[in-house]
């Protein structure tokens, strides 16, 4: 089920998105939580007792402090890296999904190697003690799963898929990813690619296009984000002198 913008109001009782400071949507079988990209003030948030997968989307909620995942579908504690910039998150409840299981005490020392300023962990107090022993013993997690990933383990319903503009883009994309000198994204990780586009059904190319390097920029880091701007300032650059060069064409075709 996907958390709507009408279901956030009715149960945040507010007028607006930017108004939610708190929600509570306890075992409302959700799977799709993407509604949180428009939601950054949001400070306390209980999300327990669902189907949730991914947690790419409460990365935008700098606000936060307390966020409740108890009884999820969380396969994997890379998912913390999507937690890593909410410097004010101080409570976090994670315990009961998957990947709390295989090694419970190796999960809490990864979860505060990877989020250091919590006070409390699964209902239970963070001390100097675990903190210390995180550091040396806890597994770092330098990036999130990639938001495509993301998105189909999110459970997206078909009518959603199909509805999507990179639903369309994978050539698009990959074509991106290898001029950024990442790896090409397979076709399995777009299940609704199974039947192709008509050859002739594509008058917006160029937004989706802008869709995928949109995308794709969430995956770049620092220095990789500085590779795409220098890259663009040169396209820039050359547009601009070819402009010139036609207009200076056109003169002398003129005179």
């Amino acid at each position: 089920m996907k958390l709507t913008r009408k279901l956030v109001l009715a149960r945040a009782k507010a007028s607006d998105l930017d108004s939610v400071k708190k929600l509570n949507c306890w075992g409302c079988n959700l799977t799709d939580i993407s509604i949180f990209s428009e939601i950054p003030n949001i400070e306390v948030l209980t999300l327990s007792a669902n189907k949730i997968s991914s947690l790419e989307h409460i990365s935008n909620c700098q606000n936060l402090t307390e966020l409740y995942l108890r009884r999820n579908d969380v396969q994997n504690l890379s998912e913390l890296g999507h937690l890593k910039n909410l410097a004010c998150l101080k409570v976090l409840w994670l315990a009961e999904n998957p990947c709390c299981e295989p090694d419970p005490v190796k999960y809490r020392l990864t979860v505060l190697r990877n989020l250091p300023g919590l006070h409390k962990l699964d209902n239970q107090v963070v001390t100097e003690e675990e903190l210390a022993l995180a550091l040396e013993q806890g597994e770092e997690i330098v990036t999130p799963p990639g938001p495509i990933s993301a998105i189909s383990t999110n459970g997206l319903a078909e009518a959603d898929s199909e509805n999507d503009p990179l639903n369309y883009s994978m050539e698009e994309t990959n074509k991106i990813r290898a001029q950024l000198g990442m790896k090409p994204i397979p076709r399995d990780k777009f299940p609704s690619f199974s039947s192709p586009r008509e050859p002739g059904a594509s008058p917006k190319k160029k937004s989706h296009t802008l869709e995928a390097v949109l995308l794709l920029l969430k995956d770049l880091d620092v220095e990789e984000l500085k590779i795409v701007q220098s890259a663009t300032e040169n396209k820039l650059r050359a547009r601009s002198r070819q402009k010139e060069k036609e207009k200076e064409k056109a003169l002398i075709t003129q005179n």
